[in-house]
């Protein structure tokens, strides 16, 4: 679904089905996801319950064809459904986007087998994803990575692991790369590990500065066996597969990006609208005016950029990559620096978790991280501008 962009004012002017999608992510994000988040967050708790709520919802294969239960939606739908969640936990928002990821993954490069086997019950949220390419010796160069899967009759065997996965030890199902050739990206192939395969256990739950509310642990291969039956489109096509993956999920995270930092704008303005200082409402300084409506300028500037890139994936438009790299990079850099300045305008009580801009500052902080490092998007952009 195209959406179309106003002359007078420069903004996305969604359809009626889109409208109707972000206000049912809103709705449900405000009922069942805004009033927990913060507990959730202290307590280190995984919701599985109400993320499987999602699932009737149409939320556990947004761009999942729906032969298998799919919503069939475009790359813009979902970047409205992430940021909606986000609003409420940026945190919850990035696990159903991790999710959508993988199940997008075998939904387009699976056999007809393989997604009819798979998808129904990742669409439905009766099994939960996660996404397997980090290792502890290689982030940024993950054409470097070493778990490798070696044919031994009707299985491949694995053995290796795989580092800062989200959802590990929760999740049902893991869209894993392995080599199975030589070194380089032309050896990497990718696997549908399920949960119970013999030989996979996980490592503790990390401790981390953010994203609380999701597991993060190893995922850890040791002999463990899987299926051939369980290899996705062929051997050697992995890392092909592995980047047209995170080209949605760069775009997904800047959504969750762009949520939370709208959350802590509006957060700011309440608060700001209320505290009194030197006999006055502290929004009535034109310091703070100021720094409000440059809040309010780069927020609304993210969300076109956003928006924009989702149409030209959404358009197969040649540039699409370069797009996705440019919004994952200003959007993630532009939402954690305004729910730190949120916080700032707080002064002490912003430091206070029961304020939720502390937590806001902490979920953000990773989205710069994750998915490519906004220094390897710098890398992307640089070389197609360049010609390598």
């Amino acid at each position: 679904m195209d959406a179309a962009v106003d002359a007078g004012t420069g903004q996305f002017e969604l359809n009626e089905e889109q409208r109707a999608i972000q206000e049912m992510a809103q709705a449900f994000a405000a009922d069942r996801v805004a009033p927990n988040a913060l507990d959730w967050d202290k307590a280190k708790h995984f919701p599985a319950d109400v993320i499987r709520e999602t699932g009737p919802l149409g939320l556990g294969g947004i761009y999942v064809r729906d032969d298998v239960g799919g919503s069939a939606l475009g790359r813009l739908d979902a970047v409205l459904i992430f940021e909606a969640l986000a609003h409420a936990d940026p945190a919850f928002s990035s696990f159903i986007s991790i999710h959508n990821m993988a199940a997008s993954m075998i939904d387009r490069f699976g056999s007809d087998e393989q997604r009819h086997r798979f998808l129904p019950k990742l669409t439905s949220m009766e099994w939960l994803a996660s996404y397997c390419l980090t290792e502890p010796g290689s982030g940024s160069d993950a054409a470097a990575l070493k778990t490798r899967a070696v044919k031994s009759g009707g299985d491949y065997v694995l053995n290796g692991a795989k580092q800062f996965i989200s959802g590990a030890g929760d999740s049902d199902l893991y869209v894993v790369m392995a080599r199975t050739g030589g070194d380089g990206p032309k050896g990497i192939s990718t696997f549908v590990v399920p949960k119970d395969a013999p030989g996979l256990s996980f490592g503790a739950n990390e401790h981390k500065m953010g994203w609380h509310m999701q597991s993060t642990r190893q995922v850890i291969f040791e002999d463990c066996k899987v299926p051939a039956e369980n290899l996705l489109a062929t051997e050697g096509a992995g890392f092909g597969i592995a980047m047209a993956g995170l080209d949605g999920g760069r775009l997904n995270i800047a959504a969750c990006s762009l949520g939370g930092a709208q959350s802590a704008l509006d957060k700011a303005l309440a608060y700001t609208a209320e505290r009194k200082a030197f006999g006055s409402k502290i929004n009535q300084f034109q310091a703070l005016q100021f720094r409000l409506a440059d809040m309010e300028t780069e927020l609304q500037a993210a969300r076109i950029f956003l928006y924009a890139a989702a149409s030209k994936l959404d358009r197969k438009a040649p540039d699409a990559g370069k797009w996705s790299a440019m919004a994952k990079r200003f959007v993630t850099d532009i939402g954690f620096d305004i729910a730190n300045q949120a916080l700032q305008l707080h002064g002490g009580y912003g430091y206070l978790h029961d304020y939720g801009i502390e937590k806001l500052v902490r979920d953000l902080r990773v989205h710069q991280i994750l998915e490519g490092t906004n220094e390897i998007m710098r890398v992307i952009i640089a070389r197609t501008l360049i010609g390598r």
